[in-house]
């Protein structure tokens, strides 16, 4: 089989707050940004990788959830429980200093793990666990 990655959803609940944050915070090149009746879906994708997308989506636009998971995603979005992405970088201590230079609110600074990596947390704007492994 031949099969990659080619996108990825994040929730987002302020689009300008999740451009800001990915673009001019993470550096990623903003690939699409398409709205719909009030919401807005922002594509986004590190420099150099155009097969490797991010969405980021309004939580609300999926029409198959009710209003009680609704509230639940809002909840847990608010405690930073709902989504993750995991990041690698060949310079984790230069991403760091980016990231707190760019008001990202950290969970963790750079720590070596005892699993074998060593990386560092952060969140976005939406509550979205952002983990940044580095590269060895």
């Amino acid at each position: 089989m031949d099969i990659t990655i080619h996108s990825s959803f994040l929730p987002h609940d302020d689009p300008d707050a999740a451009l800001a944050f990915y673009r001019d915070i993470l550096g990623f090149e903003v690939r699409d940004d398409v709205g719909y009746k009030g919401m807005r879906w922002i594509t986004v994708g590190p420099a150099g990788q155009p097969g490797t997308s991010i969405v980021l989506h309004p939580p609300a636009a999926n029409p198959g959830i009710t209003d009680d998971e609704r509230r639940t995603i809002a909840e847990m979005m608010a405690k930073g429980t709902y989504a993750t992405l995991l990041l690698a970088t060949k310079d984790l201590d230069g991403t760091f200093a980016q990231l707190q230079a760019g008001v990202a609110e950290v969970v963790q600074e750079p720590t070596e793990q005892p699993y074998g990596v060593r990386d560092c947390a952060v969140r976005d704007p939406a509550g979205n666990l952002i983990r940044i492994q580095e590269l060895r």
